[in-house]
């Protein structure tokens, strides 16, 4: 009984300590077919979901456009963070070419920040991106801070186009001169058939673009793994300690009742 009243008393101090922040590793893995699109990197926030980049079917605005056009977020960032002052917002750069993957750890208040926003340039293109237009659209975490979404995926179809840009391979990025541009005057809307006219193309990377992609073809994916923080594992591993000391004294217990004379 000693056992189990020591194991209870140590789950009960490990979920309470779940209540603080956690710390979230994130994950982005380029699915998409070999020699076709690359990713700039992910832009994101673990948020209350106040902060909405851009809309369907309405102009883009700068914040999304610094994404699109340049993959920099020069204006995404500073817009989300006057948008939503205590959102914890980060970066994982650098170029993902297909079948490669990055990660990195962010200290999150999921009670205070339970949503992910993100967006991040599709190359090559003038304009692409992907990225979620409602901010609430993906709820991470409950009242309870327990994680509700383990990834997040981005199918072809889901590929945005802010139509800020003329499509021209000459100034596209990773194919072309991404100092050039035209605007468009357009409206954001889902694309991805205008990626097949950069086929054959040589990109930045070295590799001569092919698209091969259809609507339903993976393309990105981002995956959340929680990580216990050290005062966490501080209770988890004091309350197995204090459960593996009651059963060796319970054995010793025994051990001594098995040589006592009758």
């Amino acid at each position: 009984m000693a056992r189990f009243s020591v194991a209870a008393a140590a789950l009960a101090l490990c979920t309470t300590a779940g209540a603080a922040p956690l710390n979230v590793t994130v994950k982005v893995e380029n699915l998409a077919p070999t020699n076709s699109i690359s990713f700039a990197p992910l832009h994101f926030g673990f948020n209350n979901g106040s902060f909405d980049a851009f809309d369907n079917g309405a102009v883009a605005t700068a914040p999304i456009i610094s994404v699109a056009e340049g993959g920099s977020g020069s204006a995404w960032q500073p817009a989300f963070a006057a948008a939503d002052p205590t959102a914890t917002r980060g970066t994982i750069g650098g170029l993902l070419q297909p079948g490669e993957s990055r990660s990195s750890s962010f200290l999150v208040d999921p009670l205070l920040n339970p949503f992910f926003t993100f967006a991040a340039m599709v190359v090559p293109s003038n304009d692409f991106f992907i990225g979620n237009d409602s901010p609430t659209r993906f709820r991470l975490f409950d009242a309870a801070g327990h994680l509700l979404i383990a990834s997040i995926g981005q199918k072809a179809r889901d590929l945005w186009d802010a139509g800020s840009e003329l499509f021209d391979p000459a100034a596209a990025a990773f194919v072309g001169n991404n100092d050039l541009r035209t605007p468009q005057n357009g409206v954001v809307r889902f694309d991805f058939a205008e990626l097949a006219g950069f086929n054959g193309l040589t990109t930045g990377a070295g590799y001569v673009f092919n698209s091969a992609l259809t609507a339903d073809s993976d393309v990105y994916r981002i995956s959340f793994a929680v990580v216990p923080e050290p005062e966490t594992a501080v209770l988890i591993a004091a309350g197995l300690f204090a459960v593996a000391g009651v059963s060796r004294r319970r054995r010793g217990q025994s051990s001594a009742s098995a040589l006592a004379p009758a």
